[in-house]
């Protein structure tokens, strides 16, 4: 097979679809891979290295797509990607559908075969291939908030974790899943007071088993949210709804109950956010202030730390890519329960439910 590896153009998407190992790998297996020219340099790799470990570089994206059957990457497509995905292509990458009608039709036009990353599902219902990234944005959400407290920049000018005679700061973590423990996790260490919400009691009694003592599990309901907000100094939403649009847990007049320079990181952006003041943000401008509160929304916080990123994810990434090259699509997904699940768009249909639902879509009618 020819897999075509393009140079991220998102927004500070420093990131890249494949290491030189993961080339090393698939060249290994008798497949050509073209990789866009300088599309490794933002997580560390070079041109030479990806040359070495056998791939082929290519000057342009249009190059890179029009010479590929399959296309791996890391971010959905931005619009001026979607002429270049034909019908032949397999496009192998986030995709996050259920926040954006406009790439949804585009992709549904391309007649394309669109497997996300996002919704490749585990027997146990994890999520392998979401995990490592949300791993890095959970930790990422209190690195940045604790930042963005600071006056200068518009927080309340607090110290999360508070130094001898002086309280430490309050965190408030909406769901108890991969990003909400590791937020928990790194609140914790800083040295915060920690509360983390969730509705599942499962999770919420994992959570105060293996937590220090300063963190503290409360059920999500309404009130309680509206009850907490009021004192949490950094609020950070970690909800996860598989393929579909996370629920609104702070609506916009919550807001006037916290206190100014109050600091949101919604982790859940990239699904359309559970803060309902919530809008896509980017690295190179990351916060807006409404009603005095502080949002933090960048859509793609792992792209910051990309060295770490890149090889979190290609470390899960790269025995499904093989799968793909080895066996096609078709044979793949069908001897493999858990990638099936990633199939997303098939030839100008949806075949993810909870992409038609969160548009109001008949998936019969597809």
């Amino acid at each position: 097979m020819k897999i075509g590896i393009p140079k991220e153009i998102k927004n500070n998407e420093n990131r890249v679809g494949m290491t030189p190992a993961g080339v090393f790998e698939l060249t290994k297996h008798k497949h050509t891979v073209y990789v866009q020219k300088e599309a490794g340099l933002g997580s560390g790799f070079s041109d030479l290295d990806y040359i070495n470990a056998g791939g082929i570089i290519l000057d342009t994206i249009v190059d890179v797509y029009s010479s590929s059957d399959m296309i791996v990457k890391v971010k959905e497509p931005i619009e001026e990607e979607y002429p270049l995905i034909q019908a032949h292509h397999v496009v192998f990458t986030y995709f996050h559908f259920a926040s954006s009608e406009p790439l949804t039709r585009a992709m549904l036009n391309s007649q394309a075969v669109c497997i996300a990353y996002e919704t490749v599902e585990d027997k146990d219902g994890s999520l392998p291939l979401l995990t490592p990234m949300s791993e890095v944005a959970g930790r990422m959400a209190v690195q940045q908030g604790a930042k963005y407290l600071e006056k200068p920049i518009k927080g309340r000018g607090v110290l999360l974790g508070g130094v001898p005679g002086v309280p430490p700061g309050r965190v408030l973590v909406l769901g108890a899943g991969v990003v909400g423990i590791q937020a928990a996790k790194m609140a914790a260490g800083l040295g915060a007071q920690v509360t983390i919400m969730d509705i599942n009691m499962k999770q919420l009694r994992y959570v105060n088993d293996v937590m220090p003592s300063h963190v503290v599990t409360e059920f999500s309901s309404e009130y309680n949210i509206r009850k907490r907000i009021k004192d949490h100094d950094l609020i950070i939403g970690g909800v996860l709804v598989r393929g579909g649009i996370a629920p609104k847990l702070i609506t916009r007049d919550m807001l006037k109950d916290m206190r100014p320079g109050t600091v949101l990181v919604d982790v859940a952006v990239d699904q359309g956010g559970c803060i309902e003041t919530s809008k896509p943000t980017t690295h190179e401008d990351p916060t807006f202030i409404i009603d005095d509160v502080v949002h933090y929304c960048v859509a793609n916080m792992p792209g910051a730390v990309p060295y770490t990123s890149t090889l979190a994810l290609t470390n899960v990434t790269l025995p499904y890519v093989l799968r793909l090259a080895n066996e096609g699509w078709e044979k793949a997904c069908k001897h493999d329960k858990t990638l099936a699940k990633g199939l997303n768009i098939v030839n100008g249909r949806i075949v993810y439910e909870e992409i038609a639902e969160a548009f109001n879509w008949s998936i019969d009618a597809m």
